[in-house]
Order: structure tokens, then C-alpha cells, then sequence
């Protein structure tokens, strides 16, 4: 079988059209500078007094878990430069590269606590509570159904019910059932449908939720068909686990929920995508053992009933579907979700709930400056600037003609780098600081070290006796291998560091990483072809003295003319 001919114009070929695509990308989106970090730029600080929810002082245990997850909050996406600190005995303080839209977005995820709740749906304009019936019971309306997944914006902020607004039409309706029948009293005071001495902290067991959604109580029913959503941005209802629940969605429908069957910390894994043959994002949820079978349980006792579960977040309604049969396995979260709102409830969901309460009135948010002073970066650019001229004065002593494909390395990866940086930062909130600077400088040697491996082995095939054409393709194989294993061993340290390393290290190792990816592409889809190519022109081929291949240059100048150096061979009838 003939050996498939090496086309190393067309491999530059496509190399070059890919940075024209990643450039055209980035012109498309407007973003010729990077985002720079808390030390270069300033941002947004985001002051978080904290309250204990069970009254006293704040315990430092809850403190520091609320500082690890709002921390994995802010970095659990990405490179972003967040840093979250504690001050005092209950302040959290959380500083944001940027001042712009993204950085607000982040700053309201940071602030919401995520609380989620599975709940029964007792009553919605699908299922009126009406007139009791001689059983006790409430009619229900036989057509009820699936009420289509609501705004994914309504877990950052809508229409729901206030504290007041509940407690206001449970005293209605107390005063019509009995003067000691109150909605907001606890669950025992209720009719039997609510479990007795029940814990107002705990969930329920889904059989005393089935009854209260099958037999809701005549006080619920009159408070629930006398409630109105309050306008926009009103604070949220009140959410204990053991009480039913008056809340809406953010389009403005209420809901009468049943205690909670199952809490938000059973959930094991939360993750976001589109699933096969549909068009919109899903938050998919995976249960821990316990809570896989109470939602198995749950699904199972409203299967094919029509009866609708509720998943509530933060007190609001986000999703009221039904089920066809017994689930298992773990659920979704569907809705108008976009990418951005799909993979922030999902980081919320994942990294689960604050500890802690932090009321509206304790936090605070402001711009920070820079942390450094504005010549420490000029100090980081003329570093790596006079790195690079050291590096390219060494290849034109020492490679000379030849240096130009060394140049035209470092001026690839060069610009293959500072597009990926540009796309990072608009898509991935990747900032650059001066960590993340070292990071570069580093990459500069990197790629040095690349083309110095495959010259170096090119030249020792050449005193054997090889022309510079037939060296190109001997020393590859070699060169490309200690290449990768080099940059293998870059790539697992800045690997390494990511993961174990605290925030300020992570910009360097991060971009230690990538500019390590980039030498191995330049260094297959540029140097080699680029040399293969240059290997073809009589100037080098023949070694001229400027070449940087002659024979001064490899070490075979003393050998006799006309013969050929000591443990040579010919190849195709040349030394």
C-alpha cells in the first residue's frame, strides 16, 4: 500500500482558516479585550451579613460552609477570579472581577439560597378547592392536568405570596371555620390530614401528603380561594418544611402546596443539557438513596391521577407536573430555561443550600478598585515582552535563517492564546490576572522548547549523513514524542494545581493548561509542516551558509570534501 503523501501547505492551510474563524467569532461578538482580574482591574463586592435562622449567634461551622458554597458558586463554572472571604463572626464578603451585566448575574446567584422543595399540589385553577363534600373531602375538578413548566425567572425573583398577605387570609378563613382553626398555626391544628405533633422543620411522609392534597381541610380551602398574588419583587412566603404552603409561579398562579415529602439536600447531582429529540434545556436531578425512594413513592401514589407534585424553589413554584407512572432514578426541571439560567439553577441546586440566613437589609454591594497598582501589569507585560525578544535574539544567533519558522511559532501561538482568552472571557467568564500572566510568560518557553527538540533532532540525522528533506521526516517521530511527553508533564502540573491549588493560583495553572494545549497544536499544524515545507527550497536543502543547516552549523565542517562523515549512510544517493 503506497504511503499517503505529506501536504504541509494545506495543513498551514487549515490551521490559518481556523484562527479566521476564531477571530471572526470574536469580532462578531464585539470583545477585543480581555477581562482582568480583582488585582488588575477591580470589580464588584457583595457584603453578606448573616443571621441564624434558630436565633443567637452565628456558629463558625455554618459560617465557613456558607463560605465554601458561595465560593463554589462563584468559581464552580469556571476561571472567574471571585474570591470569597469572612469577616468578623458573620460577615461574608465576596468580590467579583467586573462591573458589567455578567457580574450582576453573578452576584444575584451568589445571593440566593436555593432552597428547594418537593411538594403536592393540593389545590391550582386546574384543581379548584371547592365545597367540601359528605366525606370530607374537596371536589376536584376532573380535568385537571399538567401545568406547563414555568419561567426559569422565577427562582431568582417574582410573584409570590408575603409572610403578611398569608397570615392576613388565614385569619379570614379562621374566623369562618372556628375561632382556633389558624392556616399558620402549626400542622396539628389543622383536621387530620395534617400529621400530629408533626415537626414544622421536617418533611412529611408522602402518605399524610396524599391525604391533605385529597382531603384538604375546609380553613386551607377558604384561605387559599381568598389569596392574590402580591405584585412583583414582594418577599417571598415563608417556607417551613412541615406546613402547607400558599405561594405562585411567576406568572401570577397560586397554588395551595402540601408539606414537603422530600428536602433539596437529598439531591446528589444536579446538571443541565438538552435531552434527545427536544429543543429546550432541562435541569436533570439525581436523589440520594433516601430521597430516590420517597420521590419514587411520591410519583407513584399520583401516577396517572392527573394529580400534580410541585417543585418549589425559594419558596416559588417552577415547575407543577405530573406523573404517568412511578419514578425512579431521579427528575428534571423543565421550563423557558436558556443556557445561562439552565447551568445557574443547576450550580445553585448542586452546590446546595446556604446554612445560613442572609436578610435583604444586611447585604450590601459596591466597586472595588484594583488591588494592585497599575504598574505591577506593565511590570507582567515588559517581563514577557523581554522574554520573548531574549527568545527570538537566541534563534536568529543560533538557528539564523531557520529562526524564521521560530518566529512565526510564537507569533501563532501567540495569537491562537490571546483569541482563546477573548472567548473564554465573553463565554466562559475566564479572567485574566497577573497570576494568570506568570501563566503565559511560562508558555513562552514552552513553545521554545518545541522547536528546539525537533532542530536538534533534525541536525543529528544530518551528521549522519541526511539531507535537511530526508532529516525532517526521520526526526519527526522522535521529536514528536519527547515533545508530548514534555508537554504532558506541563499539562498533569497545571492540572494538578488547578484542582488542589487555592483561587490566586488558579489563573496561573489555568493558563499554564491552556497554553500548553496550544504549543502541541502549533507545534503538529505549524513548525513541523512549515519546516517540511522550508526543507523543500535549495536554500536550506542544500545548506547555504545563512541557512542555519549548513555544515558549521550541525558540526560536520572538518569532514573531508568529497567523502562522507564516519557512520553515515546515503540516502537516495546523497549524504
Amino acid at each position: 500500500m503506497a504511503r499517503k503523501t505529506a501536504r504541509p501547505g494545506r495543513t498551514l492551510a487549515l490551521l490559518f482558516l481556523a484562527i479566521a474563524i476564531m477571530f471572526g467569532g470574536i469580532a462578531f461578538a464585539g470583545t477585543w479585550k480581555p477581562e482582568l482580574g480583582l488585582d488588575l482591574r477591580g470589580g464588584t463586592e457583595i457584603s453578606m451579613t448573616a443571621e441564624n435562622s434558630e436565633g443567637g449567634s452565628v456558629p463558625r461551622e455554618s459560617l465557613d460552609e456558607a463560605k465554601s458554597i458561595i465560593d463554589q458558586r462563584v468559581n464552580g463554572s469556571g476561571i472567574t477570579g471571585g474570591r470569597v472571604t469572612t469577616e468578623g463572626n458573620d460577615v461574608i464578603k465576596v468580590s467579583i472581577p467586573g462591573t458589567g451585566k455578567v457580574q450582576q448575574e453573578t452576584a444575584e446567584r451568589v445571593r440566593q439560597t436555593a432552597k428547594l422543595r418537593f411538594r403536592l399540589v393540593a389545590c391550582s385553577p386546574q384543581k379548584p378547592c371547592g365545597a367540601a363534600d359528605p366525606s370530607g373531602s374537596m371536589v376536584e375538578d376532573p380535568s385537571a392536568g399538567t401545568v406547563p413548566g414555568t419561567s426559569p425567572r422565577a427562582a431568582f425573583g417574582g410573584e409570590t405570596a408575603t409572610a403578611s398577605e398569608t397570615a392576613s387570609a388565614s385569619e379570614k378563613s379562621s374566623e369562618k371555620a372556628s375561632e382556633s382553626a389558624d392556616p399558620s398555626a402549626s400542622p396539628s391544628a389543622s383536621a387530620g390530614a395534617e400529621p400530629e405533633k408533626q415537626n414544622e422543620n421536617e418533611v412529611v411522609k408522602v402518605d399524610d401528603a396524599v391525604e391533605f392534597m385529597r382531603k384538604v381541610p375546609q380553613e386551607w380551602a377558604t384561605a387559599y380561594n381568598s389569596f392574590t398574588c402580591p405584585a412583583p419583587g414582594a418577599e417571598p412566603a415563608e417556607d417551613i418544611p412541615g406546613k402547607p404552603l400558599l405561594t405562585c409561579d411567576e406568572d401570577g398562579v397560586p397554588y395551595l402546596l402540601t408539606p414537603a415529602v422530600i428536602e433539596g439536600t437529598e439531591i446528589s447531582e444536579a446538571s443541565y443539557g438538552i435531552p434527545q429529540q427536544q429543543a429546550n434545556y432541562v435541569v436533570t436531578l439525581d436523589f440520594k438513596s433516601e430521597g430516590n425512594k420517597v420521590f419514587a413513592d411520591t410519583t407513584g401514589a399520583i401516577a396517572g391521577t392527573g394529580e400534580q407534585f410541585a417543585i418549589v424553589l425559594d419558596a416559588k413554584v417552577i415547575s407543577a407536573p405530573t406523573a404517568d407512572s412511578r419514578i425512579s432514578g431521579g427528575a428534571q426541571i423543565s421550563g423557558d430555561f436558556t443556557q445561562e439560567s439552565a447551568a445557574a439553577l443547576a450550580n445553585n441546586l448542586k452546590y446546595g443550600s446556604l446554612p445560613l440566613d442572609f436578610p435583604e437589609d444586611g447585604i450590601q454591594t459596591r466597586v472595588i478598585g484594583p488591588t494592585l497598582a497599575g504598574n505591577q501589569l506593565t511590570a507582567g507585560l515588559w517581563a514577557g515582552l523581554v522574554g520573548l525578544i531574549l527568545v527570538v535574539i537566541f534563534s536568529i544567533l543560533y538557528y539564523r535563517a531557520m529562526s524564521i519558522v521560530v518566529i512565526g511559532s510564537l507569533v501563532v501561538a501567540g495569537a491562537m492564546t490571546y483569541g482563546m482568552i477573548l472567548l473564554l472571557s465573553e463565554t466562559a467568564g475566564v479572567t485574566l490576572d497577573l497570576p494568570g500572566v506568570a501563566g503565559l510568560i511560562v508558555g513562552i518557553g514552552i513553545t521554545a522548547d518545541s522547536f528546539i527538540i525537533l532542530y536538534e533532532r533534525m541536525r543529528d540525522d544530518m551528521r549522519e549523513g541526511r539531507s535537511m528533506r530526508v532529516a525532517v521526516d526521520t526526526a519527526w517521530p522522535r521529536a514528536r514524542n519527547t515533545c508530548l511527553a514534555s508537554d504532558g508533564v506541563s499539562f498533569l502540573a497545571a492540572f494538578v494545581l488547578y484542582v488542589f491549588a487555592t483561587n490566586e493560583v488558579k489563573g496561573f495553572a489555568f493558563m499554564l493548561g491552556l497554553t500548553t494545549i496550544i504549543d502541541v497544536l502549533v507545534f503538529f499544524w505549524f513548525t513541523h509542516p512549515m519546516t517540511k515545507l522550508m526543507a523543500g527550497w535549495g536554500f536550506f536543502n542544500k545548506g547555504h551558509v545563512l541557512s542555519g543547516m549548513d555544515q558549521r552549523a550541525i558540526g560536520t565542517v572538518d569532514a573531508p570534501k568529497g567523502t562522507t562523515p564516519k557512520g553515515t549512510t546515503l540516502v537516495g544517493g546523497k549524504a
